[in-house]
């Protein structure tokens, strides 16, 4: 018997119900994307994990080939009836998945954490690599100030801990750039960049209740996105751009 080492599968409405309260986490794809771009090689992509297709969106927009990977029917539908025919959309555990080593860009997004085993995954991973290829690993992570707060509050008994939507969610882990960089060496990965997205003051819920009003401005945000080029270690995702 296969023991899977993707993400467990769940319905889409079921994760739908969690994942439709934190419109947040859905608006920092777009902050990830602007982080990520300057890092990107033109050829073949291919995304590993799609959810509901926000970040597959983003990366269609930008004319790839892009190809989607992932092993919930339902995810690849309601992917496709967002972003179109347009990529290939391939249904199957990634430690399953047949791809030729000809993509410039795999692609990790908010991944890792779900997965039993994140090294052998990056390890399959590295082989659809061209040479060139980059491999771009986005996670949450631990030491956002919101999580540190939380910690003095006395809500986390420690920053990496699993919160109660974190275990809702599926999460596995709680990262920090040690544990991260560590599982992309792990893998036989090279590591030739890293940064945070987002310098993360607030929890998502409370983004959530502030964004859009005089509080928690456009221009707010912004400064939150540019912030986090300074401090990566207390961003709301921290990422690895890997070889």
């Amino acid at each position: 018997m296969t023991v899977s080492i993707e993400v467990e599968k769940q319905s889409l409405s079921e994760i739908a119900k969690v994942y439709d309260v934190f419109k947040f986490d859905t608006l920092m794809r777009s902050y990830m994307m602007r982080s990520l771009e300057p890092f990107l090689r033109e050829g073949k992509w291919v995304e590993l994990g799609c959810f509901q297709g926000d970040f597959t969106e983003l990366l269609a927009a930008r004319g790839s080939d892009l190809t989607v990977v992932d092993a919930s029917a339902e995810f690849l539908e309601h992917t496709k009836n967002r972003v179109g025919p347009g990529p290939r959309y391939i249904e199957a555990l990634f430690e399953d998945v047949s791809l030729q080593p000809e993509y410039a860009g795999v692609f990790l997004m908010h991944c890792l954490e779900h997965l039993i085993d994140p090294p052998a995954v990056l390890a399959r991973a590295k082989t659809f690599l061209k040479p060139g290829g980059r491999a771009f690993l986005v996670v949450p992570n631990g030491m956002a100030p919101s999580r540190q707060i939380a910690v003095k509050m006395g809500l986390l008994p420690h920053n990496t801990a699993l919160t109660p939507a974190d275990v809702k969610h599926g999460h596995r882990r709680t990262y920090t750039f040690d544990t991260l960089e560590a599982d992309a060496r792990a893998a036989g990965l090279r590591i030739v960049h890293r940064g945070g997205v987002f310098f993360k003051p607030l929890a998502n819920f409370q983004f959530e209740g502030l964004m859009g009003g005089d509080l928690i401005s456009d221009a707010y945000m912004e400064g939150c996105y540019q912030l986090g080029f300074e401090y990566p270690q207390l961003c709301a995702s921290i990422f690895l751009v890997c070889e």
